[in-house]
């Protein structure tokens, strides 16, 4: 078989077999057509199957020299390690030629987060004598009160929210659903919004689940709510650049601040490895110096 009808097939593994989201499969696509194009210029008759670890090994060093960045080139080697495991499934080969190809060393940024002091006074500088007002305080307590991703905010729904529990349901990565506590400040300015705003819309044809919705009845979209922190946060005086996911960054590390087990955020977060929540384990100096003068024995006055 030639490159494109593997290439395909994998696509479609992805899709089908993965669930994996529309920008997950482009990126992955992109980077094997990069991997085809390379070698076939080299070696017009060449295929993945036919290719040996020195051969892999050839190409990353390639995509080193010619200046990828460290995170591009691990993102690289992550898609061929995942095209080659395809083949292994699918027995197109007995061996896996990438299985010690090795990443570069990424040094993993701290991401940027808001002390709950500027996270109230981020929602406090919210308008709610209007309409819109009155919906970004709901959306923003409920983004704040349950971590959720940007793309799990603006596609949430009616039927998955049950505040007479406090939980939400939501539809994460690779459509997978998980249960999130909300809190009663959220559950209490969604009521508000609800009886005050949503339930006076004229709502789009086949909208009608959304909860949050704008002027014309259809759900948010991403970039609107970026938009919508961010001229609060210039209204509230809060000079550092956040986003949707800095609520979500601010949640994961207020609650382990606070003594929440690992586990248990990363299941409300919906990360599949704990390595991936252990990111929010950092703490500021000022939080560690407060525990240790509260907690060790030869600390305590």
């Amino acid at each position: 078989m030639t490159w494109e009808i593997y290439i395909k097939s994998y696509i479609n593994y992805l899709k089908i077999e993965r669930s994996l989201s529309q920008n997950s499969v482009l990126s992955y696509g992109s980077d094997i057509d990069k991997l085809k194009r390379y070698f076939t210029e080299i070696q017009p008759t060449s295929s993945p199957i036919k290719l040996s670890f020195n051969d892999l090994s050839q190409y990353i060093r390639w995509i080193s020299e010619v200046g990828f960045s460290a995170r591009t080139q691990a993102r690289m080697i992550s898609a061929i390690k995942s095209f080659y495991k395809f083949l292994l499934l699918e027995d197109e080969i007995k061996d896996d030629p990438s299985h010690l190809l090795e990443s570069p060393r990424l040094q993993r940024k701290l991401p940027d987060t808001l002390s709950v002091e500027e996270i109230d006074t981020l929602i406090s500088a919210i308008d709610l004598s209007t309409n819109h007002g009155t919906r970004n305080k709901a959306m923003l307590e409920t983004l704040y009160s349950s971590g959720l991703r940007v793309s799990e905010l603006i596609t949430l729904k009616l039927s998955d929210y049950y505040p007479e529990d406090n939980y939400i349901k939501v539809k994460g990565k690779g459509s997978k659903e998980r249960l999130i506590p909300i809190g009663d400040s959220a559950i209490k300015y969604n009521r508000i919004y609800f009886e005050a705003v949503r339930n006076h819309m004229v709502i789009k044809p086949g909208e009608e689940d959304f909860m949050f919705l704008n002027k014309r009845g259809a759900h948010l979209s991403r970039i609107m709510v970026f938009m919508i922190i961010k001229d609060l946060a210039k209204l509230a005086g809060i000079d550092k650049i956040i986003s949707p996911h800095t609520f979500r960054h601010s949640f994961a590390t207020h609650l382990i601040e606070g003594g929440a087990d690992l586990r248990a955020v990363q299941t409300m977060l919906g990360h599949e490895s704990i390595t991936t929540t252990e990111i929010y384990t950092h703490l500021d100096k000022r939080f560690i110096r407060d525990t240790l003068l509260s907690c060790h024995p030869r600390m305590k006055k």
